[in-house]
């Protein structure tokens, strides 16, 4: 127990000194313009936040194959990367600093989503469950593509890509997301990856393509600037794996290899967006013994919950996600003990600045007051 340690202590992530441990978390938003570029209206959303330690933005596609809804951003065109600029550009001036999630969601997809409206791909030819969002509104999951193995090299190449373009706009980081039911997790666990090649079966193929997309994006950022994201608890988009604690022990172990600037786990009581009850005891904790370097938590925290993973040494720093969305100023906010703006559920995902850059900081409402 380091009671000394707290969300405000500063902390070194890779090259980087933050000035705090809050961390703002990924969160996919739906508010990019045509051809999935990110506009001024992103910018200004991303530099309201500029005081978090780090943020982390929301899950960007590697390559038109990789979006799985409607007006997420890419990174794998010329005018998304401009468009990416002026985010970074309006962080930097803030003084902030951001890491780009790269992000292939598989499966999680629909013909009417993809090029030429082909089926969306995955490890194996499994359907999940339920529906996902369109253009046209909510439509059913279709059973996906299984990629060859021939492929897969392609696939890597779309997130070095994608890792050379975050480069180009400016980012100071990135995230690779293997987390939440998206392309790598389905490579990852055994209720979606029913491969006989060399990325299925054992749990070493099934982690292989994780590992060669981190060697990738490694090669282009270099160890201390790219982080790795886990959901070892998580069933969202119908994830299932036989023994989480041996394979996600394994990819987290393999992972110090790299020497990476972070691992962001996701903590068993979040599952997709929603709180749940799960008692799985694959928390942040966890992994302490396991990996060598920086843990991320994310779970649903608030102040207090903060303070005191920090303090007991499970977890490093912490993300927050929902508090974020409605407290442009969470870091003050939480200095101040401060009360916190609730979030707007129904705002979260497409539409305006409505919900997205309307919250109010506490210097405005300060002024309402006087």
């Amino acid at each position: 127990m380091n009671t000394n340690v707290n969300l405000l202590s500063p902390v070194k992530l890779g090259r980087y000194e933050l000035p705090n441990r809050i961390v703002m978390a990924p969160l996919t938003r739906m508010r990019a313009a045509a051809g999935n570029v990110p506009t001024s209206l992103n910018a200004t959303y991303y530099e309201q936040r500029a005081s978090a330690g780090l943020i982390i933005a929301e899950a960007t596609q590697v390559s038109p194959q990789g979006a799985g809804y409607p007006n997420t951003p890419g990174v794998y065109s010329p005018e998304q990367v401009a468009g990416w600029r002026l985010v970074t550009d309006a962080v930097r001036d803030r003084k902030g600093r951001i890491f780009l999630q790269l992000w292939h969601v598989g499966r999680i997809s629909h013909p009417s989503l993809q090029p030429g409206g082909e089926l969306p791909v995955a490890p194996s030819a499994i359907a999940p469950e339920g529906e996902t969002t369109t253009y046209d509104g909510q439509k059913p999951f279709v059973t996906p593509r299984a990629l060859a193995t021939e492929e897969i090299p392609d696939i890597v190449e779309q997130y070095r890509k994608g890792a050379e373009n975050a480069l180009a706009a400016g980012f100071d980081g990135v995230e690779i997301h293997s987390a939440n039911g998206y392309l790598l997790d389905q490579f990852l666990q055994d209720g979606t990856n029913k491969r006989t090649d060399k990325y299925g079966g054992s749990i070493e193929n099934r982690a292989r393509l994780l590992l060669e997309v981190t060697a990738a994006v490694v090669s282009v950022w270099g160890s201390d600037r790219v982080g790795v994201r886990l959901s070892p608890s998580g069933t969202f988009n119908s994830m299932h794996e036989s023994n989480p604690e041996a394979l996600f022990s394994y990819v987290a172990s393999a992972l110090n290899r790299f020497d990476l600037a972070y691992l962001h786990i996701i903590e068993p009581r979040i599952d997709g967006n929603e709180t749940v009850e799960n008692s799985s005891n694959l928390g942040v904790g966890y992994f302490r013994s396991i990996f060598n370097g920086t843990l991320i938590a994310a779970g649903g925290y608030d102040r207090e919950e903060g303070n005191a993973v920090l303090a007991s040494g499970d977890a490093d720093l912490v993300a927050y996600g929902r508090l974020f969305i409605a407290n442009p100023d969470l870091p003050e906010r939480f200095a101040l003990n401060a009360p916190l703006n609730e979030p707007d559920r129904s705002t979260f995902y497409g539409g305006t600045a409505i919900g997205y850059t309307d919250y109010s900081i506490l210097k405005q409402q300060t002024a309402l007051t006087h």
